[in-house]
């Protein structure tokens, strides 16, 4: 028990021994670090206060250096403005000099122009004086003519006028003359020049004419099976095709006879079909015409796309095509109408080139201006109109559609090409050997030509020579003079041009001479 107590008081003074150590110890390490923290702190705050002072001088520095640029930016903006100010002043100062200077002008002026306009009044009254003085003379000579020649103010003066009119006639002739004199030297220069270039690259064959054709056959037994019993294959031939069958005396051959040359063919075909097959009745006829038919259009497809190959040609759908294959099967005078369509392409493109228009659409122009001829007598009207609703229908371009209409003059003239058109389709239709006109027609448009020519005033003798291409007129002499000459041989190309359809063109010869005959006897 004494034990325990004494170990109970032993750890109890133990306790409070190291209680007490403990509490000093703990103390002592408190102070410490509450002064260990002050010099910190006073650290702290000395650093802040010297990094504060760095950063103030920075910041002074800066705001130092900001002042000074704007400073001088500002004395830079100041001397520039009083340098502008400065160069405004003097450009105003020069102003006001230019308007002393011009105010001392326009009051110069103004004198001067006072001076003037009292002078001016001055020789105005003068001049007015000496009108009416003028005047009065003037009624007094007129007065003293008037009793001399015998013969009022109006009668002289119509005298006058009458002889100034045939004065100003006579002059403007003259002029006319001489105007038209040069004008036509220099484009009948040019136009030959290209004319000739064109003709002499292009070569053609002359026109033949035919409304028959004759078909071999092998013997003449043939000729009794094409006619049939009673003649009715040859009525349903006939009948069947168009085309009236000539079977004669003549050995050996058949004559198809027609004034279209596609029926003309479309019969040949058949009838060279039907004797080779042998069977020939009017059901097996009307078979082999209709089938004819159907290949001929194919055939007209085909002669279409070689047209435009050898024309240098692209486009164009199967109804221009079938148009252009018709061609081969049209004539104009005897001329074949695809030879001529092609010849004027030709033409057309060679004129094009010199001229430096465009080939291509010239050719297309050539070779389209006589489709009109390939439509159906069906429908009425000018070939040239007719051809223009065709190209139109087509969707050709404008340049082929006014080329195509006016190629004859029945629409105006719009573009050079179309001109072209109209100089190669008469060089076509004109040249020797091109076409062939009936003996009756022929001596009527010669009647018709000196007819023409006749009717004019002051025309004696009038003959048409070179088949139709040159009228000569021979005038009196003392009713037309030499200026007069030029203007009646004008006319007169006019009137024919205007009222007479002929190919080619026409040239007017006004001859006009005076003939003085004395007899030694």
């Amino acid at each position: 028990m004494t034990f325990e107590i004494i170990l109970l008081l032993s750890i109890i003074v133990a306790a409070g021994i190291g209680f007490g150590s403990g509490w000093f110890v703990k103390n002592n390490i408190g102070k410490n670090k509450l002064v260990n923290a002050d010099l910190k702190a006073k650290k702290i705050i000395e650093d802040a206060e010297k990094e504060s002072a760095n950063i103030k001088k920075e910041k002074l520095l800066e705001v130092k250096d900001e002042w000074y640029r704007k400073k001088q930016e500002y004395e830079q903006e100041v001397n520039s403005r009083r340098s502008k100010l400065q160069s405004f002043e003097k450009q105003l100062d020069g102003r006001e000099d230019n308007l002393e200077r011009r105010v001392e002008l326009v009051n110069k002026k103004e004198k001067e122009i006072a001076t003037v306009k009292k002078t001016y009044e001055e020789k105005i009254k003068q001049a007015d004086e000496k009108n009416l003085h003028l005047n009065r003379l003037i009624n007094e000579e007129n007065q003293k003519l008037e009793k001399v020649a015998s013969m009022s103010r109006d009668e002289a003066k119509k005298n006058l006028m009458e002889n100034l009119i045939v004065d100003a006639k006579t002059e403007a002739s003259q002029t006319l003359k001489e105007v038209r004199d040069s004008a036509r030297a220099e484009a009948k220069k040019e136009a030959q020049k290209v004319i000739i270039q064109a003709i002499q690259r292009s070569a053609t064959d002359h026109c033949v004419e035919s409304t028959v054709s004759v078909l071999q056959i092998q013997n003449d037994e043939m000729k009794g099976r094409i006619i049939g019993k009673e003649g009715r294959n040859i009525r349903a031939f006939e009948a069947a095709t168009g085309v009236d069958v000539i079977v004669d005396d003549t050995p050996e051959a058949v004559i198809l006879s027609a004034f279209d040359p596609l029926r003309r063919e479309v019969a040949r075909l058949a009838l060279e079909r039907l004797i080779t097959d042998g069977r020939i009745h009017p059901a097996r006829i009307e078979e082999i015409v209709e089938k004819v038919n159907k290949e001929l259009d194919e055939e007209l497809i085909h002669s279409g796309e070689n047209t435009m190959i050898e024309v240098g040609l692209t486009g164009g759908g199967p109804e221009l095509l079938r148009h252009l294959g018709r061609m081969k099967y049209r004539s104009s005078y005897g001329q074949n109408l695809l030879m001529h369509s092609i010849e004027v392409s030709h033409l057309t493109g060679l004129m094009a080139v010199e001229l430096g228009l465009d080939s291509t659409m010239a050719k297309r122009a050539g070779l389209l201006h006589d489709i009109g001829k390939t439509i159906d007598r069906s429908v009425e009207g000018p070939h040239a109109l007719i051809g223009y609703d065709l190209v139109k229908k087509l969707n050709e371009h404008p340049i082929i559609i006014n080329s195509v209409g006016s190629h004859h003059d029945d629409m105006p003239v719009e573009y050079p090409i179309a001109a072209l058109v109209q100089a190669a389709d008469a060089i076509s239709g004109s040249r020797p050997g091109a076409r062939r006109e009936s003996i009756e027609a022929y001596a009527k448009r010669m009647e018709r030509l000196e007819e023409m020519a006749k009717s004019f005033e002051g025309v004696a003798q009038t003959y048409a020579i070179q088949a139709g291409r040159e009228i000569r007129v021979i005038v009196e002499h003392d009713k037309i003079d030499d200026a007069m000459a030029d203007l009646l041989a004008h006319d007169i190309a006019k009137k024919i041009q205007t009222e007479m359809g002929f190919p080619g063109q026409i040239k007017v010869v006004v001859i006009r001479e005076k003939r003085s005959v004395a007899f030694a006897k």
